[in-house]
């Protein structure tokens, strides 16, 4: 009897060890696929935000341009006449329709004539978002 082992021989301290290796490295590759789909879940979530963000400029923009080329009528456009007046109302429609649950409204100060025109929505779970720019109207060249 012989207490050699032959060298082709696998100990039999080491079965299993290739199937661990293998089960680890799938966990370390699964951990790093999840990571990777988060990331693009927050990277889409932040686009979507900036869109949102950008359209609302220019949508209030978009209103003191209408002011600009109506100054006759700029009173119509301040605060509950606005929808009254043909033009204001288009532009809170299409403040409605262009952002989610859009909604947008136009203050103008008799004494000083400086507009400020704010545009509110909701973005998902993020809450309500705004965005107001203020200018000066004035018939002064």
């Amino acid at each position: 009897m012989c207490r050699h082992r032959r060298a082709t021989e696998p100990r039999r301290t080491q079965r299993g060890a290739l199937l661990l290796e293998v089960l680890v490295s799938i966990l370390i590759f699964s951990v790093g696929v999840l990571a990777l789909v988060g990331l693009q879940a927050r990277m889409t979530e932040a686009q979507s935000e900036s869109k949102y963000r950008a359209d609302a400029s220019y949508l209030a923009n978009e209103a003191v341009g209408l002011m600009w080329s109506d100054m006759a009528n700029r009173s119509n456009y301040n605060g509950l006449t606005c929808a009254s007046h043909a033009r204001c109302n288009d532009w809170l429609e299409k403040v409605g329709s262009t952002l989610p649950n859009g909604s947008g409204s136009i203050v103008i100060d008799a004494a000083t004539q400086m507009v400020t025109v704010t545009v509110n929505w909701e973005h998902g779970g993020a809450g309500s978002r705004s965005f107001s720019t203020r200018t000066r109207l004035s018939d002064a060249g």
